[in-house]
């Protein structure tokens, strides 16, 4: 009596101070809050949420530029049956999406300035030192006299393709032919003032357009995807039968974000909904509704906050994510009023001085396995580890600072909440609970090895789920233009760019022979459209010998005097005179620029044959200096296996570290607060074995999860055993944290759906198993006891 007397003594000015102190931090965080909302700093891109490739730093850096480049544009293909209208089409379509404000979307102009005739006059000085491939072939193994006979044949009979300069400046076509492969890297072409293809029985007009911010600055809201439908209403109005087709990594970036607005709402507001209404039917009073909606409130805000000090930005993943920690930081808010529930005499103060030892190791033993996801090298895993533990320590300060000092009055009984504490009378103990656990352990193990252990998969589509539609969109748009896919890539570096260009030549040089064997349509390199100077060299030299067979052979025939003009050779065509004009408008994102006194490029693949064809490719680049291949889907793919492993290992020291933890408390008896997670853990991972669901990466952090919260419920039943109002804190807190985890198992997104379902099985098989592992009766009760010479009952 003595020691609840003292326990239930007026709060001392520690208390006091700590409820100023943590009113003074909410000041400063409601600030900030109002500062972080007024600025956009939540970021919505996939790519933030992956580790740098420690092993290829250098791809690393090169896909995050190529990814800066492409992130901001948007092209659109407008199509009716005639060219007349799509061109009419493009004035309306322009004109209905500038009235839309908001799109943030403005035209690139470089497809009017890029006019063919301001092409040929650049290149003009360079025509005979510019050559493809078969060109090449031709000039270097065609004796004389055929090159002779095919000069008088184009002299005679003319081409069906229009020739860019008169037969005396290039006998062999070469100059046209030069084009025309140049042209073969896009189908898009210059008409009447725009980009004209022609594709699918439709005239298509080719709009580029780019986005004013990043797109990984989008709201949610499909601002961008409503402005180009409305646009294209507008058109419709006029030809009905006009189509449209988009692509560009904004529009996936604005789906991403409307979807996990969608899901923060549904998620977020739902859990929260669900935990008050729990918090009701238990306590039937709105100062424990409104309380616990306080604490809860608080953590998430403090969260966000420290989050956005720490990363500059927060990902919008992590709101999902944080979204789902309603559910597990209501326990310490819950559990303080089911025990004031069933001690109505003591004083808030002092039933929170006896609470403390268990909240804060429920906090800990909590925080030890949500730390253990910042542990992989992944900054979105690192975001959603500090977002939770910081919002579990603001949710807790919160309980014990301020529930004292606010809650005021008598807690009304509930039938609903006495009918839920009296079910713990009723439920079994496991009294041979150690070798019993023991024996269950093996049984689920050797099921694990009879059905063939853990399908695992580890492929980088479960981090996001784009919308078909505008995959399927972005695919067309690909193949009309004829456009390399950004998902493999090589990456050329060299002290000069003259260096960069010869190894890309090298690189193409192998790549030619697979074009041949059919493993890939082509490639697109700045040396297509800039050789290097030693190639420009060289291709002058066949060009100057071959004219002057050709105009030596053509003048005995026809007793003609044609002749090479004379002209100084001119200077190398250089990157830098290239970059400086509209025509490098198409290729200039391939060319990277210097970095750290190194110059980088990217050649890039189109109409790769499968990924049979993928080993292939890797080894071209095998043996050339300053070449390196680039998958990032099999790249990305490998990390996530690495992780998957390594957060395997993590969770199993997790499980020891609790159990270290948990000794510390309880003594011989940790083994029954820890037991009924260990259990239920195994029994998840050979329910989804045995459903035949994949193994991947996010169900090994769902498990770290299961350990932070289902270690809770052992702890609470192991300080309290027999005591219903600790049940009844037990059994709200897991409904309401399962109802939030439940809800995750909704999202669109694969990872965190598998996150959700593991966790959705889980928790309630925690919650079963938890009283099973209560010390006994009689000489189990007194083994019990004298196990555990530390527990407070």
């Amino acid at each position: 009596m003595s020691s609840i007397a003292s326990q239930d003594a007026a709060p001392g000015w520690l208390w006091r101070t700590a409820a100023l102190a943590w009113l003074l931090v909410l000041i400063v965080v409601g600030v900030h809050q109002w500062q972080f909302w007024q600025y956009d700093g939540i970021d919505t891109d996939v790519m933030a949420l992956l580790p740098v490739n420690e092993q290829a730093p250098d791809v690393a850096q090169a896909t995050e530029q190529l990814v800066g480049q492409m992130s901001r544009q948007v092209v659109v293909l407008l199509g009716t049956g005639e060219w007349a209208q799509s061109r009419a089409a493009v004035q309306v379509f322009r004109q209905g999406l500038a009235t839309r404000a908001g799109t943030r979307l403005h035209e690139d102009a470089m497809a009017q300035k890029a006019s063919m005739q301001a092409a040929l006059d650049f290149y003009q000085p360079w025509s005979e030192r510019l050559l493809i491939p078969e060109q090449r072939a031709l000039l270097a193994g065609t004796s004389d006299a055929a090159l002779v006979q095919k000069a008088l044949q184009d002299l005679y009979q003319p081409a069906v393709q229009a020739r860019l300069s008169d037969w005396a400046s290039d006998p062999l076509g070469l100059w046209t032919q030069w084009w025309t492969a140049r042209g073969a890297q896009s189908q898009a072409r210059p008409r009447d003032g725009e980009l004209w293809v022609a594709a699918d029985d439709q005239q298509w007009a080719v709009l580029q357009f780019t986005l004013e911010s990043s797109a990984f600055r989008l709201s949610g809201e499909p601002v961008l995807g409503n402005a180009l439908q409305q646009a294209l209403v507008d058109v419709q109005a006029q030809w009905p039968g006009a189509r449209m087709v988009v692509a560009g990594v904004p529009l996936h970036a604005e789906a991403a974000a409307v979807q996990a607005n969608r899901e923060i709402n549904t998620i977020g507001w739902g859990s929260l909904a669900g935990v008050l209404l729990l918090a009701w039917l238990a306590f039937r009073s709105l100062r424990p509704v409104a309380l616990v909606g306080i604490s809860l409130l608080v953590g998430c805000a403090v969260a966000l906050s420290v989050t956005a000090l720490f990363f500059g930005q927060v990902h919008l993943l992590t709101l999902v994510f944080g979204a789902s920690l309603v559910g597990v930081a209501e326990d310490y808010g819950i559990h303080y009023f089911a025990s004031r529930q069933g001690a109505p005499g003591r004083s808030p103060h002092g039933l929170m001085r006896a609470l403390m030892p268990a909240l804060w190791l429920a906090l800990g033993t909590s925080a030890i396995a949500y730390l253990a996801l910042g542990a992989a090298a992944f900054p979105g895993l690192r975001q959603m580890a500090v977002f939770s533990v910081v919002g579990l320590t603001g949710a807790m300060l919160t309980v014990v600072c301020w529930f004292p000092w606010l809650d005021r009055g008598t807690m009304p009984h509930s039938r609903v909440a006495q009918r839920i504490g009296q079910t713990l009378m009723a439920w079994p103990r496991w009294r041979q609970a150690l070798p019993g656990s023991v024996a269950v352990c093996i049984a689920l193990a050797l099921l694990l090895w009879l059905l063939g252990g853990l399908r695992a998969q580890d492929d980088v589509r479960q981090l996001q789920n784009a919308s078909p539609a505008l995959v399927t969109q972005q695919r067309q748009v690909g193949e009309i233009l004829g456009l390399p896919s950004p998902a493999q890539f090589y990456l050329v570096q060299g002290p000069t760019p003259e260096q960069v260009l010869q190894r890309e030549e090298e690189l193409k040089d192998r790549l030619d022979a697979l074009v041949a064997r059919q493993l890939l349509v082509g490639y697109s390199g700045v040396s297509d459209w800039v050789p290097s100077a030693r190639r420009q060299d060289s291709d002058a030299q066949l060009v100057a010998r071959a004219h002057e067979a050709v105009f030596k052979g053509v003048n005995a025939e026809l007793d003609e005097s044609f002749a090479r003009v004379a002209t100084l050779p001119p200077a190398p065509l250089t990157v830098q005179a290239w970059l400086a004009q509209p025509i490098s408008a198409a290729a200039r994102p391939l060319w990277l620029g210097e970095r750290d006194g190194t110059y980088r490029s990217l050649l890039m693949l189109r109409g790769v044959k499968g990924v049979d064809s993928l080993p292939a490719l890797a080894g071209a680049a095998q043996g050339l200096e300053g070449v390196a291949w680039a998958d990032k889907p099999a790249e990305i793919s490998g990390l996530l296996q690495r992780y998957r492993i390594s957060m395997t290992e993590l969770l199993l020291l997790g499980h020891v570290l609790v159990l270290a933890a948990l000794w510390l408390r309880f003594g011989r008896k940790a083994w029954r607060a820890w037991m009924p997670t260990g259990l239920a853990s195994l029994v998840v991972v050979g329910a989804l074995t045995a459903f035949g669901a994949p193994w991947q990466l996010f169900n090994v952090l769902a498990l770290m999860l299961l350990l932070g919260v289902g270690i809770d419920y052992g702890i609470f039943l192991q300080e309290h055993e027999d005591d219903p109002h600790a049940w009844l804190a037990v059994v709200i807190g897991a409904g309401s944290t399962w109802l939030s985890f439940g809800l995750l198992g909704l999202s669109q997104t694969p990872a965190l759906r598998a996150f959700g379902l593991t966790l959705m099985l889980g928790l309630p098989l925690v919650l079963v198993l938890a009283p099973l592992f209560r010390a006994g009766t009689g000489n189990d009760k007194a083994i019990g006891s004298a196990d555990a010479p530390n527990s407070t009952h």
